[in-house]
């Protein structure tokens, strides 16, 4: 398996408009943050794990990759804004869209048009599939995602773990059987929005303390803000890291 960040900044983006901090006007390109959204190959499969409003931007930055399914871990703007562009994914029939019921709820309010009983030609089409929290589920045969409950602040979302890798986003607590269900996870994406505290995210202090709950060998760190500061100058614990725009990793 591997993975490729699309975008790895909170709502926002890095640098944020107006902003002129010393994040922001870096020239290092990993402090160019798109929002936060990951491609998951695995067995020949490519899963997309969320499609903000960057969508479009990143899928050509990454040379339009091939995409089999969408993976959506909560209905924020910033996690599935870019939902339309995913039209040139739809020519061969649906697009398979896998989330939470009240999720699915939210795109078809958002997006009406493509679930209309007589759709115009060309509009993008999805095959929404209900997953719940903690219930494993298969979009491809033999690959298993198993569904995270996290909380984003008092709203439940979701991160996914398949096999030994799991990515968890905007995430301010988990409970105890969340922990026991990512325990032995060997690849670890999560956010880490700044240094101060945050009332819907964690904030870098708390990912490293999750992280080492976890006991995961190897920490990505994802849905940063500008805040976090330039990366070169962050030192990270042994096994953890900032991950930036369009990294690879095998996981």
């Amino acid at each position: 398996m591997h993975l490729l960040f699309l975008g790895t900044g909170t709502s926002t983006g890095v640098p944020q408009i107006g902003c002129r901090c010393e994040t922001c006007t870096s020239i290092d390109p990993c402090d160019k943050r798109l929002r936060a959204s990951a491609i998951l190959s695995v067995d020949g499969k490519n899963l997309l794990i969320d499609c903000g409003p960057d969508f479009r931007t990143q899928a050509l930055t990454a040379n339009s990759p091939r995409l089999d399914a969408l993976l959506v871990t909560h209905i924020h703007y910033d996690h599935v804004g870019g939902i339309d562009d995913l039209r040139p994914y739809c020519a061969g029939g649906p697009f398979p869209i896998y989330c939470q019921a009240d999720v699915a709820v939210a795109i078809k309010r958002a997006v009406p048009y493509c679930f209309a009983k007589h759709p115009y030609p060309g509009v993008p089409t999805f095959d929404m599939h209900t997953i719940e929290p903690c219930v494993p589920f298969e979009p491809f045969p033999g690959i298993e995602v198993m569904p995270i409950p996290v909380m984003h602040y008092k709203m439940q979302i979701l991160g996914f773990r398949v096999r030994n890798f799991a990515y968890i986003t905007d995430c301010k607590t988990m409970c105890d059987e969340s922990f026991a269900l990512l325990q032995g996870v060997d690849t670890l994406v999560i956010n880490a929005l700044r240094h101060e505290e945050h009332m819907s995210h964690m904030n870098l202090a708390q990912a490293i303390e999750a992280s080492r709950r976890i006991g995961a060998k190897h920490v990505y760190f994802t849905h940063m803000s500008h805040q976090i500061g330039p990366a070169a100058r962050l030192t990270l614990p042994e096994g953890m890291q900032l991950a930036h725009d369009f990294m690879t990793i095998d996981c």
